[in-house]
């Protein structure tokens, strides 16, 4: 008869439960008893908390007098000496003071087949317990399956069946087929359930200084694009993740929210120019650890550490990674250098902000970057994505489209992989060059990349708009919303690509939920005006506007929308006054010449609607793509200049429902 044993592997070492061993590199390292039963307890519940009320009942019985405290302190040290293992700088045991601990490390469990004759062995006295106790040792983990099944009468009915095996003198028999059990059953549990979506929630600082907290956000964004690469999993986006920083939620509550089965939470820390970034998997259902693992490397090849912090997760999520993309690199791994990335992450930092003066500190940050390393592609990406957003609001249209060019062709020059290089490219294609054909491809070359890229899609809805493909635009904003269901920008789009169709009581509920998560985001205030504009709700919709109005202190989109309202609801005087609100609003910032053409269209003036869009063309306004179908120059429509602008831009006939 054979029994079978577990075999735990992780690091280089090998640890074997039934023989009680050890080894190294296949040198058997000396760890036996009470420090070698604590080390099997780690093992069989890698990744989550064994306390030491747990370690005490299983293996420091009621009736065994000693002292619990010194004895498991003893073990613990001893067992540390023997992994090689810091209590400061953990790479296997972590301590959780006065709760207990967790094994860190990666584990691999395999069953091994044994003679009978070594249940004799695993029966032997060690530190002073009896061998009628070994079971309790070795107590199954929490999450075997195969041990939950058992109630408390089966385990009386065990029980009392190994006291009739012990009269017959066959009790080794019964422990050895009950371990056996036992083993092959922390196999089965070993085996991951299939898992598809994953949340990084913000990494905490750990270098005792708030001025670092720009380290911290800018790794999460880093390691949430990496593991992105992989488009097996759906993987929430940055924007969303960093609702839940400091928010104290658990994690059910956030995977319930966020609509994912696992999350990643874990630390960063910086000391000079080495960092270490500590992860755990955390199923989101349980609130169960599933994996953890610590990356320490030197600040220059930090895009290395996330690369590899990137493919292990996806790894373990999913037990490999068999999307197409894992044939490519998840980063680029030019070593960059270290004051070039910490500019690049301020960059990164100040662009989420997406406030005119967040942009400009964004370009300056990035310029610095690529000026301490010229072929660092990820600084080009970020530039192009800053002057593309500030391109017809903060900068005129011809100047930050060329810069945003520049920036996304070196980017692409440098990594023909990297997609938001191909993402930017393709919206200034879109925007400015009017390129449709190109602009699809570069889209779609983004999307093919990274999947779980939301802006990608967020972007390509806006294409499709602007084609007139309205419902494959609503496909497009769906698939981003899902990457980042949080996002207040993306929601907005989408409950514009659902006015698109008409579908109006959806774009309001959507707009609607969007101002609950912030009720000073102007741009919803916009879009649910429009809504009401196009049912022809003045009064609804002018609220709405002044609201936007108030709130971006008196933002060019906001008051040209207002304006235009008020002039299709029959207030010209109104009207004028918000030309006039826009003029004095051009001395402060840039006021692009489409929003001047939307009130002119408001109030009738037909001649001074074509030349301000005259001048939109000329400067090619990034507004000037959607000519074809923005409803608001309903009354130009009639007009053979209209009809010559949509043929110079080669937009074609326009769409019917507009």
């Amino acid at each position: 008869m054979e029994t079978s044993s577990s075999i735990f592997r992780f690091g280089p070492f090998e640890a074997k439960t039934f023989a009680q061993e050890l080894s190294k590199n296949g040198t058997k390292v000396k760890l036996r008893g009470q420090p070698f039963c604590i080390l099997e307890l780690l093992l069989s519940r890698a990744g989550d908390v064994v306390t030491r009320e747990e370690v005490r009942q299983k293996l420091w019985p009621a009736d065994t007098f000693v002292d619990f405290e010194h004895g498991l302190n003893t073990s613990i040290k001893k067992l540390r000496q023997a992994l090689g293992d810091s209590a400061t700088e953990p790479c296997y045991i972590e301590t959780f003071p006065r709760l207990g601990y967790r094994f860190i490390a990666p584990v691999e469990i395999v069953v091994e087949q044994k003679p009978k004759q070594a249940t004799a062995e695993a029966g032997e006295t060690t530190a002073g317990i009896p061998a009628a106790r070994e079971p309790e040792h070795v107590m199954p983990p929490s999450r075997s399956f195969a041990w939950s099944l058992l109630s408390a009468p089966a385990t009386a009915m065990l029980v009392g069946v190994a006291l009739l095996f012990n009269v017959a003198g066959t009790r080794d028999r019964f422990f050895a087929v009950f371990r056996s059990t036992r083993n092959a059953s922390v196999a089965v549990a070993s085996v991951p359930k299939p898992l598809h979506s994953i949340a990084v929630l913000p990494l905490q600082n750990l270098s005792n200084d708030p001025a670092e907290d720009y380290f911290a956000d800018g790794m999460t964004d880093e390691l949430t694009t990496d593991l992105a690469q992989f488009g097996s999993l759906r993987v929430i986006s940055r924007t969303s993740a960093m609702h839940y920083k400091g928010a104290g939620k658990t994690a059910p509550e956030i995977g319930r929210e966020l609509g994912v089965d696992t999350l990643i939470e874990g630390t960063v820390q910086r000391v000079g120019n080495r960092v270490r970034i500590r992860v755990q998997l955390i199923d989101s259902t349980s609130d169960r650890h599933l994996w953890a693992r610590s990356y320490d490397h030197e600040l220059k090849d930090v895009l290395v550490l996330q690369g590899s912090a990137a493919r292990d997760i996806a790894e373990e999520v999913q037990g490999k990674v068999t999307s197409p993309q894992a044939s490519v690199p998840p980063v680029n791994v030019h070593p960059v250098q270290p004051d070039a990335y910490e500019a690049y992450l301020k960059g990164r930092y100040f662009w989420n902000k997406r406030t005119e003066d967040g942009l400009r500190k964004s370009v300056d940050y990035f310029q610095h970057a690529i000026a301490r390393d010229p072929k660092f592609a990820a600084a080009y990406a970020g530039l192009a994505d800053s002057y593309s957003i500030m391109g017809s609001d903060v900068l005129p249209a011809r100047v930050a489209s060329a810069k945003a060019r520049t920036a996304a062709n070196k980017a692409l020059e440098l990594d023909p992989t990297i997609a938001e290089g191909h993402a930017e490219l393709a919206l200034v294609e879109f925007y400015y060059d009017w390129n449709w054909t190109r602009s699809e491809q570069e889209f779609r070359r983004a999307i093919e990349l990274n999947p779980n890229y939301a802006t990608a899609h967020q972007w390509y809805s806006y294409y499709l708009s602007a084609m007139g493909r309205f419902s494959e635009a609503v496909e497009e904003a769906r698939k981003a919303q899902q990457i980042d269901p949080l996002s207040l920008s993306i929601n907005t789009t989408l409950a514009g690509r659902y006015r698109d169709l008409g579908q109006y009581a959806q774009a309001a509920d959507l707009n609607l939920r969007t101002l609950e998560m912030d009720p000073d985001f102007a741009p919803a205030h916009i879009a649910l005006g429009s809504s009401y504009e196009d049912q022809g709700m003045w009064l609804q919709a002018i609220s709405e506007y002044r609201k936007a109005a108030d709130l971006s202190r008196d933002g060019p989109p906001a008051l040209a929308s207002l304006g235009a309202a008020y002039g299709y609801s029959g207030n010209r005087d109104e009207a004028s006054k918000m030309i006039a609100r826009l003029r004095e609003a051009s001395k402060r910032h840039y006021v692009s010449a489409f929003d001047m053409a939307t009130v002119f269209a408001g109030i009738g003036d037909r001649d001074s609607a074509f030349r301000w869009l005259e001048k939109a063309y000329a400067e090619r306004e990034s507004q000037m793509a959607f000519l074809k179908v923005t409803r608001r120059f309903g009354p130009l429509r009639s007009d053979p200049r209209f009809a010559d602008l949509l043929r110079r831009m080669d937009l074609g006939v326009e769409h019917a429902s507009t």
